[in-house]
């Protein structure tokens, strides 16, 4: 189940805002010029679906968000307990970044933690299947996966490059809860 959080940066233990509502969690993000949407399943994926099985199933919505976004890029990332660099990719995301450009995420199977420092709030959104989330370009955030990262997701990218990080040297990421604390 999707779940916004909300705290102020310098207290981690008591959230401002907790919520599992998705028209509350829509609201909140939106607020602060995030993007938000749940995505309804078109189809049944199957466990053996290939990238191109899944970019199919969600072809609609896909080709929507490229319009309106500009985005020229889509790819499907899949992650396992089992993945081999599983520990190395968690930690590099765990580090507060920003990215020149929107990182976009939908989750089709799985979950993901999204921590987003705006002003002087963190946003904590735990992403479940079919959710959304677009983190605006130059935005401070974290994600976690988990140690035992279990999820498919497709990545929109308006670049070439793909996924550039850009880290802010903060330690405020180590401060928040992980996502098997929650």
């Amino acid at each position: 189940m999707s779940q916004l959080k909300v705290f102020a940066d310098q207290d981690p233990n008591n959230a401002l805002i907790d919520t599992t509502d998705g028209e509350q969690i829509k609201a909140e993000l939106n607020r602060v010029g995030v993007l938000f949407e749940r995505w309804a399943t078109p189809g049944e994926i199957a466990d053996d679906a290939t990238q191109d099985d899944i970019l199919a199933l969600y072809q609609e919505d896909i080709e929507r968000l490229k319009a309106q976004g500009g985005y020229q890029t889509v790819d499907v990332l899949h992650m396992v307990p089992t993945h081999p660099e599983k520990d190395a990719m968690r930690q590099k995301f765990l580090n507060e970044h920003r990215h020149h450009e929107d990182e976009v995420r939908f989750f089709v199977k799985g979950q993901g933690l999204f921590c987003l420092h705006i002003e002087d709030k963190v946003y904590q959104v735990l992403c479940t299947r079919n959710d959304l989330i677009s983190v605006p370009a130059n935005t401070p955030h974290w994600f976690d996966m988990g140690p035992n990262p279990e999820f498919t997701a497709l990545r929109f990218f308006d670049n070439v490059e793909g996924w550039v990080p850009h880290w802010t040297e903060s330690d405020i990421a180590g401060r928040f809860d992980r996502i098997d604390q929650l």
